[in-house]
């Protein structure tokens, strides 16, 4: 009979070796099964990420001042939330959004005004997670369904749900330390 250990550490050894290879896998199977459990399309759920990353790139190249934009897609809606320093600028970065490939539509939630500092940015991430948990131990509905973004103590709520999962979601939301508004952004199943 063969023993597991040195299997083991050769196992260990090589990955230790390849650090940088297993973190890719590492991530690529985490992706895949999040999008195993989505239900957007495969193909969709990759566009998505594009729209993102596009969207961005685009508002760097214009290089507008004063400007904090962050672009979240999802069955290829785009959601805007920020701050730009007046309407113009806004509605400059819509068109940024809408120019990119395979967007269906955009809903632009920037405030005016100056950009949110750390301290914001820091209590937003701290909400996002506190709402992602209180969606995992509610069991109301799969919690990788609901897309959560929050951008000063806003929540929105993204994702293709059925009426009942959103209700509950945005629920659960409002009823988070922290949150001062919830927004549903959704499109319903049902």
């Amino acid at each position: 009979m063969r023993h597991p250990l040195p299997v083991l550490l050769l196992s260990l050894l090589a990955l230790s070796t390849l650090s940088g290879c297993a973190a890719v896998v590492v991530t690529g199977a985490a992706t895949g099964a999040m999008m195993a459990d989505d239900r957007r399309t495969s193909a969709t759920y990759v566009m998505d990420q594009e729209i993102e990353l596009k969207a961005g790139n685009r508002l760097r190249e214009m290089n507008l001042n004063n400007v904090y934009a962050s672009f979240t897609s999802f069955n290829r809606r785009v959601l805007i939330t920020g701050q730009a320093p007046n309407d113009t600028v806004k509605a400059s970065v819509t068109d940024i959004a809408r120019t990119v490939p395979n967007v269906r539509d955009v809903d632009n939630e920037m405030s005016i005004g100056e950009p949110a500092g750390f301290t914001t940015h820091s209590n937003d991430a701290l909400i996002t997670t506190k709402v992602k948990g209180r969606f995992v131990d509610n069991k109301q509905f799969d919690f990788n369904h609901v897309k959560v973004v929050t951008e000063s103590g806003v929540v929105y709520l993204m994702g293709l749900v059925k009426h009942a999962e959103g209700d509950a979601a945005a629920e659960i939301t409002a009823q988070t330390t922290g949150v001062t508004r919830v927004i549903k952004v959704f499109e319903y199943i049902d």
